[in-house]
């Protein structure tokens, strides 16, 4: 291990490497993520402790925004925020336009939860879609 922060390791934990580049705020977090399958390297689920290495492509879907990041460098513990973002590529869709969060049809306070019908719109709307 190096001083400032990255490791001569050929892979790490997921859940290590995501929260060491800072995509989650507790490693417990990033590892309750990856058992409620919000988690994803190269396509396929994982599990916390999934070795990952430089290259491979890990998807993490937080708060309904999809985040697809590349891994470049690993590391295992967390750094500094400029140190952190030198360790993957970050490929995520921008997030979608005002014009579009405008245009999504608002529900009122206490109307209880959307419709099938309504949820499927507003999915359809923001491109979402189902996995």
């Amino acid at each position: 291990m190096r001083a400032n922060g990255k490791s001569t390791a050929t892979q790490a934990r997921v859940d290590s490497w995501t929260w060491a580049v800072r995509l989650f705020k507790t490693r417990s977090a990033a590892a309750e993520a990856c058992r409620g399958g919000h988690v994803r390297v190269n396509g396929a689920a994982a599990k916390p402790a999934q070795p990952v290495k430089p290259g491979d492509e890990v998807r993490i879907r937080l708060s309904g925004v999809e985040r697809i990041v590349i891994v470049e460098q690993i590391i295992t513990k967390r750094v500094s925020a400029p140190v952190a973002a030198q360790c993957l590529i970050d490929r995520s869709p921008p997030p979608p336009s005002r014009e579009i969060l405008a245009a999504l049809p608002r529900r009122d306070r206490g109307s209880g939860r959307p419709t099938k019908r309504e949820r499927r719109e507003t999915d359809r709307l923001l491109g979402r879609t189902e996995d």
